[in-house]
Order: structure tokens, then C-alpha cells, then sequence
């Protein structure tokens, strides 16, 4: 039975891209409408690494493990090489910052760390190939697209929302935009990041307040193109704890340093890079490894990852009106955890029930909400 004949997806990232394969792997196509495209934000410029079980025993635990599974089917589906999805080992590695300060670098490397050499002072490992793994969140989000696209016939509409048209009983009828034209729909999924914080304003107030308050928390990233492909992540600790994830294109991913969280008031796809941000970034890779540390970035980045009050993604229908969808909030694991997000939510359209994943400490009314 399908809930809904006419879906709209306000976002074009990994929630809702997830969203519109999952059910264009049913044959129902969706009308994705995004400012910018298809990841023009967090999506398109994430690190992509995916940890099956560093959430277990918190709400999101059973999610993020679904979640894992599926990237490893997406795999399978999409092409592994498409997507640059491979399982690798993450490390976590400490750094004496004290002979970072007086010492010149000793180039020892620490036995059993594939690449990290310089001050470092000891290691544990943190998950193996059975439970880490990383994917390309671009390539990602560029294939499930064409799948949609292509299998389904989804469309995407290059234009910002601005209104849920919610009729006199109270169901979604349409969306407006801001060139004044109007979308019709009978489900509407807002997966906007940071940005549905703004998404309250579509609605009357009585139902706008009923959508947790969403946040930013912006990260600045570089990429180095190593002169060897590496196979260990590691999460270091000191320097401004940098998290470095290396990539089976050559590139590593490095990463830290974040900022507060806020109500994101930059547009999406516009994030100001500050170079102080990206110098210390930069720094902290000369600190920690001989090989990475001599190379300029070749790209130097920012994103806004989203977060709740609580910590905990909002998943599920939006109280007050029928056929409006919420999927936003995942923070650092957005990546992760779309797949599973996209899964559950098409089968809430669908059926009008989850059948993997239970949302009830996801949703609106989560007990954890504050």
C-alpha cells in the first residue's frame, strides 16, 4: 500500500537522497528541491567514515548498525569503485605535545600505526575491518541520485522552499517556492541539516514549534593527496586533536578544530572558510606525520554538520499535520546514518510503520527531547 502518491523532499543532501532511493527502490518517485543541488553542503564535503557499534547502547545505536549494513549493500548495489567504499582499520593515537614544543621530530614511527610518526606516544585501536568502513559522501549522494533519476524517474527542482500549503484538514496539499511557483504534493520530508531550524516558519506557529530546535556545528576540513593510498584512520589526541581519514583515491581527509554550535544563518554551499582554522589544520599534520605533513592541501573546506539540543537526529512525522516529515539532526554520523534514516522514513510513507528501526526515541515526542 503507498500512504502517499506525490512526495516532496526538501533537501538535497544524504538524508534525502537516502529518502528518495529508498523509495525509488520501490519504483515511486520523488521531487527533490534543494537551493543548490544534490550535496551542495555537509553531504558534499563530509569525511565519510562509518563506525558500526561506537553508538551502541545510546538511542541511535541500532540505527547507526543498520545503517553500517546498508552502506555495505549500497556497495554491492552502486559499485563499490563508484562510490569509493572500502573497510579499513581506525587507530586512536596520542601525541607527546611537549616534545612537539622543544624536540625536533624523532621520525620513529609507532609500531603497529601505519603512518603517524612524529612526537607520538601511544596507540589503541579503536575498530578493525568488521566494524569500520568509509564511503565518498559526493559520490555517494551523485549515485543514489542517478539511481532515483533513473530507475524511478525522480526530479529535482533547483529552488528554496519557503511554505508548507497545509489544507483545512490539516494535510499537506503543496509546497511554495521562492520564485512564487507552487510544488503539489501530499508528503513533504524536510531534510535541510543545520537548516530546518528555518523550516519552522513554513508552517503556522502552532505546528512550526513542534520541531526541535536544529543547530550547526561548523568544521573546517583539508584534503592532502598522499603520495601512497593509506588504509588506517586515526583520531589523534593532542595538536587540537585532529581526525585524519585517508581515502582509496590517494586523498586523506583531516579535520578538527570545531566551532560551537549556532543557528546557522550561512547560506548552504556558502560556508566561509577561515584561514586560521585551516592553518591550524595544517599544523597540526606537520606535528604528526613526515609523509602527510610536507604536502599543501589541495582543497581547503567548510561545513556545517546539525545537531539537536539533545544530541539525538529527529526522525518522523511532524505533529499537528498529516504528510509532514522531519529527518535531520545526526551530527558527525549524518553519513552513517542516512541510509537507515532513508529506509525507515520510506517505509513510514509507505506502510505507515518502520520495520527495521524503531523510532520512537527518534521522533518529535522522544523522551529525550529538552
Amino acid at each position: 500500500m503507498v500512504a502517499f502518491s506525490k512526495i516532496v523532499i526538501a533537501g538535497g543532501g544524504i538524508i534525502g537522497n537516502s529518502v528518495s532511493y529508498y523509495l525509488a527502490k520501490l519504483n515511486i518517485a520523488t521531487t527533490v528541491i534543494d537551493p543548490i543541488g544534490i550535496a551542495p553542503a555537509a553531504s558534499g564535503k563530509a569525511g565519510g567514515f562509518l563506525a558500526r557499534d561506537w553508538s551502541d547502547g545510546s538511542p541511535i545505536g541500532p540505527l547507526q548498525q543498520r545503517s553500517f549494513d546498508l552502506h555495505a549493500q549500497q556497495a554491492e548495489d552502486l559499485g563499490a569503485e563508484n562510490i569509493d567504499y572500502r573497510r579499513l582499520v581506525c587507530m586512536a593515537v596520542g601525541c607527546d605535545e611537549r616534545a612537539a614544543a622543544v624536540a625536533k621530530p624523532s621520525g620513529k614511527k609507532l609500531e603497529g600505526v601505519e603512518w603517524a610518526d612524529i612526537n607520538v606516544s601511544g596507540k589503541n585501536i579503536m575498530g578493525g575491518t568488521d566494524t569500520i568502513a568509509q564511503v565518498h559522501p559526493k559520490k555517494l549522494c551523485d549515485a543514489m541520485w542517478k539511481y532515483s533519476k533513473d530507475h524511478a524517474g525522480s526530479k529535482l527542482i533547483i529552488g528554496k522552499v519557503v511554505e508548507a500549503v497545509v489544507d483545512d484538514d490539516g494535510s499537506i496539499s503543496g509546497v511554495k517556492l521562492d520564485d512564487g511557483s507552487t510544488v503539489e504534493c501530499d508528503a513533504l520530508v524536510i531534510a535541510c541539516g543545520p537548516w530546518t531550524d528555518a523550516t519552522k516558519s513554513w508552517f503556522p506557529p502552532e505546528i512550526g514549534r513542534g520541531i526541535p530546535r536544529m543547530l550547526g556545528i561548523k568544521y573546517h576540513s583539508i584534503l592532502i593527496q598522499s603520495p601512497r593510498v593509506l588504509n588506517e584512520a586515526v583520531f589523534f589526541s593532542g595538536h587540537g586533536d585532529p581526525e585524519v581519514y585517508p581515502r582509496p583515491d590517494g586523498d586523506a581527509y583531516i579535520t578538527g578544530f570545531p566551532d560551537p554550535a549556532v543557528v546557522v544563518t550561512e547560506s548552504p554551499g556558502k560556508e566561509e572558510v577561515r584561514p586560521e582554522v585551516v592553518s591550524s589544520l595544517i599544523d597540526a599534520t606537520k606535528k604528526v606525520s613526515s609523509l602527510l605533513g610536507p604536502i599543501p592541501p589541495h582543497t581547503e573546506q567548510a561545513c556545517y554538520l546539525p545537531t539537536t539540543n539533545d544530541g539525538i537526529p529527529v526522525i518522523g512525522e511532524i505533529p499537528g499535520v498529516k504528510g509532514a516529515f522531519v529527518g535531520s539532526g545526526h551530527g558527525c554520523w549524518g553519513i552513517l546514518n542516512g541510509p537507515a534514516t532513508g529506509e525507515a522514513m520510506a517505509e513510514l510513507l509507505t506502510e505507515g510503520e518502520t520495520k527495521h528501526v524503531d523510532l520512537k526515541l527518534l521522533g518529535v515526542d522522544s523522551p529525550y527531547r529538552r
